[in-house]
């Protein structure tokens, strides 16, 4: 048989990684990416991911010791604001291992861009698609048609790519939110995890070397639009008040990224397969969007070197059948039980009883740490 081709649309962090992931099978690579450059350059995000999928990215994403951008933390605490009071009700901490990783998203993907033109079996093209058929499994660049085996859409959660693959099957919700990020510089150590629930929204303090750490701080959007010009000021004092710390500096400027559940019940069609933030977007409040992303890329790789072992043709293989099978319940699941924290720790009068209540006693029941830290790890389906 002849060596199959794969097709890869869009080249930010899931496409890449998926990339560089399945180059280790006998197939060939088309990445279509984007002339725009600049986004990614100037990104200022952070990732975090478990253990288990910091494991994965050492072996499928070959990140080397010497050279990786992931900061480990063998340390979390979580915190909630009552009446101007910061309370902590939760801590995971480990002696001899990490409970996560946290890198720059733009280090990560110089990396992995690095990898990716040495690889023989990747072509990268600059170049955007003008349009897919879906029946054939082709897409259509500068007037020419080029088919493949397998189609893989990593486009994001906006791309119109998708349009004719989920038809309206997906779980939506509009948060009315955006996810402010920024870059703080200190002298002192901060290289704990912290997680603060505040009344404005999750603030969460993340280091990614010893001297540095990233904030996340998901607010409403008439917060975000009546102190639009104030919120460097803001942030800095709420850091300086949570970590009990004057000598900090915010060094970059303030990025904000909307937040929107968005879960496809509807995986693919024939043989072009959504993947990314495109599958699965969800709140960032607990951490778990790109270890999803990661499990996906794993069990996708699984099956395709099943498949090619057995000699079998991609397009007309049960490959993505069995993908969806594998991971739309645990995405689901996941995602709507963030949906449910964000929830619970808003100033909701659903759960204000009994909040307070579940917060002072929830250190009392070890067995949830165990439960939160294991599914955290590996996921539910482990």
């Amino acid at each position: 048989m002849n060596v199959q081709k794969i097709c890869i649309i869009g080249d930010g962090l899931a496409g890449i990684s998926t990339a560089v992931t399945l180059s280790n099978q006998n197939i060939q690579i088309d990445l279509y990416g984007s002339n725009k450059r600049s986004f990614y350059s100037n990104d200022n995000r952070t990732t975090a991911v478990s253990e288990t999928s910091f494991q994965f990215i050492k072996q499928k994403l070959n990140i080397k010791k010497k050279n990786s951008c992931l900061w480990p933390c063998k340390e979390i605490n979580l915190f909630f604001e009552e009446k101007n009071k910061i309370i902590s009700f939760l801590n995971f901490k480990e002696k001899n291992k990490n409970l996560m990783y946290i890198f720059q998203n733009k280090k990560l993907k110089k990396i992995l861009e690095g990898q990716i033109r040495i690889k023989n079996n990747i072509k990268l093209i600059n170049k955007n698609i003008t349009d897919i058929d879906y029946e054939a499994g082709s897409i259509l660049l500068n007037k020419k048609v080029f088919f493949y085996d397998l189609i893989i859409l990593c486009t994001g959660i906006n791309s119109l790519l998708y349009s004719k693959i989920t038809q309206d099957r997906s779980i939506e919700k509009n948060y009315q939110e955006v996810a402010l990020t920024t870059t703080v510089k200190h002298n002192s150590k901060i290289d704990k995890v912290s997680q603060f629930f505040l009344k404005e929204g999750p603030f969460a303090i993340l280091p990614f070397n010893k001297k540095t750490f990233s904030i996340v701080w998901s607010i409403s959007n008439s917060y975000y639009r009546k102190n639009n010009k104030l919120l460097k000021g803001i942030m800095s004092s709420k850091v300086k008040i949570l970590l009990n710390e004057t000598k900090i500096k915010i060094t970059e400027s303030i990025q904000s990224f909307p937040i929107n559940l968005s879960l496809k019940t509807k995986y693919f069609k024939k043989n072009i397969l959504i993947l990314g933030d495109g599958l699965h977007s969800i709140h960032p409040l607990a951490g778990q969007g790109f270890n999803l992303v990661l499990r996906d890329i794993k069990k996708l790789d699984e099956l395709i070197s099943r498949t090619l072992k057995l000699g079998l043709a991609l397009k007309t293989s049960s490959v993505l059948t069995e993908f969806c099978k594998a991971r739309k319940s645990e995405n689901i699941i996941l995602g709507l039980g963030i949906d449910l924290t964000n929830t619970f720790f808003k100033n909701s009068k659903l759960f204000f009883p009994v909040k307070k209540t579940i917060l002072n006693n929830i250190k009392k029941f070890s067995f949830i740490k165990r439960i939160s830290q294991s599914i955290s790890d590996k996921g539910i389906f482990f």
